[in-house]
């Protein structure tokens, strides 16, 4: 070979070597000519951010952007969420003929499978290129251009389910952009769902959080410093929020001022707002802030002109100059119907009630005037008669600006700490009514709410009439005195000592101060009537602690009568400790307690009605288990999971239920769990970890092996019977009685032995349906074998496991050996009114008693 040819050649070999060195090499820019494909990607400039194709379910593909460095693969943006893409092979993504826009494009076929929306449609770019930055937006610009004002087309203009920083969250009313988050339809499906979190500029701006056309939740307004609904939102040190209402524009942003710190704010598919930060440590994502946290954070929870404060019980509380509009619905403690004046307004002679810490009402029917002070804010108010509240706009600098409420009130709330002042329109006779209170809360911004201070004074009116009550009974009944020793094993009580020893004590908090609580007292001959004498036709079901009757009281809404049996075990401790905890907890996956009456012997608790009964009567019965596909099945785990955090966190005590099982979990309509019966719960402090009992109670099956051997109960021993639970729930089968391979192994050893093997997907039942992820099957037995750890601080605490079945691809720890029970149980004696069982907790022995 002459030296020019050898010289060619190797020139061929270099240019050769060079194009695969850049093909395979990542960059950050796509030129007009260029494209990615297969498993090529873009990489932002300092490796923050990767774009390229990928498939959640090995079916549909995808391009989208995800972080580069983190492990668990989290996208915040996919471009064709709409348009999977089914013949990866042949499909490259890259700029479009036009040079403005983004295209994914089938190169065998020669069609456009999916297209960007064009930002300028009129531009027609020399050079264009499509860059990736380091904020996580792709750009396509011209050439040499990178200005922002000038981008020809941007993601960030275009978000799915998450808001990054610098991103904006609102209106752009020159270009008729609406940026807004819109979730996944399922973990494994990113075509949009039906959840989504939207601005809406109109009046005083607010974003609402939507299923499909359902307001679900509010944000209130932007007052300067934050949205007044979220009253722990600040900016610090590490972030800055923004909100920018002019002509142009109007929307939300936050900015990352620490460089270290990465935060993202996400629409999940199961139906939460949620803020994340990145904790490098753990190597996983902390959740920061989410809503919906409680009941009052649901939109309307006490509709028009009601006030909801989910530190009161009930939580729907009429204002001063107000009443329920539906007595009867509203003191079985439904406030959807809201309230309304006592006295209406005459335009002439009007004022004002004050109500201090507030979440502003919805205020899409508002005017804003950010020239007027707040005096002339209130006397504009009042010469206009259709005007019935009024607040500052801005609180950042003292109260400036003017911001006027025509309409109904809706979706107001109370805070004991954030929130700020609103001014409701009264009568002149209902202000001269109540002229003292509201001169005191005027001067006082630590009194609250004057419907808080109404409240007071009805429950002492309430007091005094049971007090007058409890005194005509003790003339009536001569024969019902206090018995002052009561036989061993026995409760037995008059009439009289149960109300004052129940009903009264329900109405002291836990630290001793004194709070009413109007809880309602049906008599015994209301309820008898209403369930014909608790007729076997009204019957429900019935267990060891009596019998649930169907019922409707006085032309009210169905309601659930539990009737304690005289021989039940739950005596007057667990009735009086089921009264003086749930008639206090608040969360929509916790059954609601609406009344209660005491009469003689009777002791009686009155629900809202569970149209579905309990989850063990659907899960566990070959008829009805079809009902429970997989999607089901997962929401009820969540929704558990979310009522146990309430629980154990977010409530105002904490509280450890000690018999959380799939009998106690009760199925509304919706098929939506609520956690019931807390008779055997227990209130710990805040600094506490565990406690002991000389009396272990429970049910075989869901016990911790702590709680089991030892009477050590906790947290983690709640954890333990959730995970028992999601065990059950996913295979459909009870723990207890379930045996498999020769009586080896019970449900939760053959889970383990099954995930060990990596065969964990065999254990989901076959009911389920054939719909499923097998990635969130899986993550929920890893989520329920975590729980039933041997070791219960190797248990995850319930925001972990929230977090863990919320994400979509969270990092989870290995589990360990669970602690279960290997064998059955002794025969016992069936006349023995205590039966002792053995059971063996990974090989140690211990007999227990007074298990249910």
């Amino acid at each position: 070979m002459s030296g020019v040819a050898a010289l060619h050649c190797c020139f061929a070999f270099l240019v050769i070597i060079a194009f695969f060195t850049t093909s395979a090499a990542s960059s950050d820019t796509i030129s007009a000519n260029g494209s990615i494909a297969g498993d090529q990607t873009l990489v932002s400039p300092n490796d923050v951010f990767q774009l390229g194709f990928f498939t959640p379910d090995s079916t549909n593909y995808y391009v989208g952007i995800w972080y580069k460095n983190i492990p668990a693969r989290t996208y915040v943006w996919v471009a064709n969420r709409d348009a999977p893409i089914k013949n990866s092979t042949s499909s490259v993504f890259k700029i479009g003929d036009k040079g403005n826009n983004a295209v994914i494009l089938d190169q065998a076929a020669k069609i456009v499978l999916w297209s960007s929306n064009q930002t300028k449609a009129n531009s027609s770019p020399a050079n264009p290129v499509a860059q990736l930055l380091d904020n996580g937006n792709l750009i396509v610009r011209e050439e040499g251009d990178t200005s922002s004002d000038n981008y020809l087309w941007q993601s960030f203009d275009f978000p799915t389910d998450t808001l990054l920083p610098g991103m904006k969250l609102g209106r752009d009313l020159t270009q008729g952009l609406d940026r807004f988050l819109n979730s996944w339809k399922s973990p494994q499906d990113p075509s949009s769902g039906d959840y989504s979190f939207k601005l809406d500029y109109h009046g005083y701006p607010e974003a609402f959080f939507w299923d499909k056309g359902t307001k679900l939740y509010r944000s209130g307004p932007w007052n300067g410093i934050r949205f007044s609904g979220v009253p722990e939102m600040q900016s610090t040190s590490a972030m800055e929020f923004t909100f920018v209402n002019n002509q142009q524009q109007v929307y939300y942003s936050f900015e990352e001022s620490n460089t270290n710190m990465i935060s993202r704010l996400t629409v999940n598919s199961t139906g939460f707002l949620q803020r994340y930060t990145w904790v490098e440590d753990s190597q996983s994502w902390s959740l920061f802030w989410y809503a919906r946290k409680d009941q009052c954070d649901d939109f309307s929870e006490c509709g028009p002109y009601g006030i909801c404060d989910n530190n009161a019980s009930p939580v729907c509380n009429c204002t001063l100059g107000f009443s329920p509009k539906n007595p009867q619905a509203w003191y079985l403690r439904d406030g959807s119907d809201g309230c309304v004046r006592k006295t209406e307004l005459d335009c002439s002679s009007d004022g004002f009630l004050p109500l201090r810490g507030m979440k502003l009402p919805e205020s899409g029917n508002t005017t804003v005037d950010m020239e007027m002070s707040l005096n002339d804010c209130r006397k504009g108010c009042a010469k206009n008669c259709n005007c019935t509240g009024y607040s500052s706009a801005n609180i950042s600098n003292g109260d400036a600006g003017c911001v006027m409420w025509f309409g109904d009130l809706v979706d107001m709330r109370h805070y004991v700490e954030g929130g700020q002042d609103f001014y409701v329109k009264l009568s002149a006779s209902d202000i001269a009514a109540y002229g003292g209170l509201i001169a005191q809360n005027s001067s006082n911004n630590g009194l609250g709410t004057l419907a808080i201070v109404g409240i007071a004074a009805g429950g002492g009116i309430l007091l005094l009439a049971l007090g007058a009550f409890i005194m005509w009974k003790r003339k009536t009944l001569p024969n019902s005195h206090i018995r002052n020793t009561v036989p061993t094993g026995a409760h037995e009580r008059s009439q009289d000592f149960l109300l004052n020893e129940v009903v009264v004590s329900s109405k002291r908090d836990y630290s001793g101060e004194n709070k009413p609580e109007e809880l309602p007292l049906f008599t015994f001959n209301t309820i008898a009537l209403a369930t014909k004498n608790f007729s076997d036709e009204n019957k429900l079901g019935q267990g060891g602690f009596g019998c649930v009757y169907k019922c409707r009281i006085e032309e009210g809404p169905v309601v659930a009568v539990k009737r304690l049996s005289k021989n039940s075990g739950q005596g007057m401790e667990e009735f009086k400790n089921e009264v003086q905890l749930i008639a206090r907890l608040q969360h929509r996956n916790l059954v609601r307690l609406i009344g209660c009456c005491v009469e003689m012997d009777e002791k009686i608790l009155i629900y809202e009605y569970m149209e579905h009964k309990s989850l063990d009567s659907v899960l566990f019965s070959k008829t009805k288990s079809s009902m429970l596909n997989w999607n089901r099945r997962f929401n009820i785990i969540c929704g558990i999971a979310r009522g146990l955090l309430y629980l154990h966190q977010d409530s105002r005590f904490r509280i450890i239920h000690r018999d959380l099982k799939a009998s106690n979990i009760l199925l509304d309509g919706e098929l939506n769990p609520k956690i019931s019966d807390f008779g055997m719960a227990r209130i710990f402090g805040r600094d506490q970890v565990e406690a002991n009992t000389k009396r272990v109670v429970g049910t075989y099956g869901y016990m911790a092996p702590e709680y089991a051997m030892d009477g050590l109960f906790s947290e983690k021993s709640d954890v333990f019977s959730f995970g028992v639970l999601v065990l059950e729930i996913v295979s459909g089968k009870k723990n207890r009685g379930f045996y498999y391979a020769n009586n080896e192994l019970n449900l939760l050893g053959h889970a383990w032995k099954l995930w060990k093997e990596g065969k964990g997907v065999e254990l989901l039942d076959s009911m389920a349906g054939d719909t499923y992820s097998v990635n969130e099957v899986l993550r929920c037995i890893q989520v329920g074998l975590l729980c039933v750890q041997e070791h219960a601080d190797d248990r995850p605490v319930m925001s972990s496991v929230v977090l863990m079945l919320s994400s979509e691809n969270p990092t989870m720890p290995h589990p360990k050996n669970p602690g279960f029970c290997l064998g059955r149980a002794v025969e016992t004696d069936s006349s023995s009114s205590k039966h002792d069982e053995t059971c063996t907790v990974n090989q140690v022995t211990v007999t227990m008693l007074d298990a249910r």
